[in-house]
C-alpha cells in the first residue's frame, strides 16, 4: 500500500500576505494609541500579532519602517474618505460642510492624535505624514473649489488659499488641545464647528447674487 504524501504548503498568497501585513500593522497601531510611540519595538510588536520578528524585519525593514507604514496605511484611508466624499453632484456649500465634519473627527480621532504625536519625535516620520496625508489631501480640495468656482458656487480665485482658509476655520486650535491632553470633541461639537466654520467661509466666498 502507498501512503499518501503530507501536502507540502507552498507559498501564501497574496490575500494572505496582505491579510498578515494588515494584522501587523493593527497591532503597531493599537501599541501606539495605548502605550505611545515609545513602547512601538519590534520586539513588541510581534509578539503582540502573534508573528515572528524575523518577519517583521522581512517586510519592513526596520522599526522606522514600521512607522511608516503605519502612517502611510492611515493616511491613504483618510485620502480614500476625502475623495469618495468630494465626488458628489450635492452642493459645493454642502459638500464642504461634510468635509469639515470629516477633518475633524480624523484629526481628533486616537489614531490621528497617535500619529501626530509620534511624528513630533521624528522629523523624518513628520516628513512622511505631511508628504502622505496633507499634500495629498490638500490638492484634492483644492480642486473641487476650483470645478465649483466655475460651475458659479463659490467666489475663489486662489483655491489654495481659501484651503487654508476652510483648513483653520473649522480646525481652528481644536487638534492642539486634543494633542495636549484634552477630550476630543464629541459628535455634536464637531457638527456645530462645521457648521460655523462653513456660514463664516460662505460669508467670504458666497457668489454675488
Amino acid at each position: 500500500m502507498v501512503q499518501s504524501q503530507p501536502t507540502r504548503r507552498g507559498r501564501p498568497r497574496a490575500d494572505e500576505v496582505e491579510a498578515r501585513k494588515a494584522a501587523l500593522l493593527d497591532a503597531a497601531m493599537d501599541t501606539l494609541k495605548e502605550m505611545g510611540v515609545e513602547a512601538i519595538t519590534m520586539s513588541a510588536v510581534a509578539a503582540r500579532a502573534g508573528a515572528s520578528k524575523a518577519t517583521l524585519y522581512a517586510w519592513f525593514g526596520s522599526r522606522e519602517g514600521l512607522l511608516t507604514a503605519v502612517v502611510e496605511r492611515e493616511s491613504e484611508k483618510s485620502v480614500r474618505s476625502v475623495r469618495a466624499g468630494l465626488e458628489t453632484s450635492a452642493p459645493a456649500e454642502a459638500t464642504l460642510r461634510d468635509y469639515c465634519v470629516g477633518l475633524l473627527t480624523m484629526l481628533t480621532s486616537p489614531e490621528s492624535i497617535a500619529l501626530n504625536r509620534a511624528s513630533m519625535t521624528s522629523a523624518e516620520l513628520a516628513h512622511v505624514l505631511l508628504r502622505s496625508g496633507r499634500h495629498r489631501v490638500g490638492p484634492l480640495v483644492e480642486e473641487f473649489m476650483r470645478g465649483a468656482a466655475e460651475r458659479g458656487e463659490l467666489t475663489v480665485t486662489d483655491p489654495a488659499d481659501a484651503y487654508r482658509e476652510l483648513w483653520g476655520l473649522a480646525v481652528r486650535d481644536t487638534q492642539i488641545r486634543v494633542l495636549l491632553g484634552e477630550p476630543s470633541p464629541t459628535p455634536e461639537e464637531i457638527d456645530e464647528a462645521a457648521t460655523v466654520a462653513m456660514e463664516q467661509f460662505m460669508a467670504a466666498h458666497q457668489p454675488s447674487a
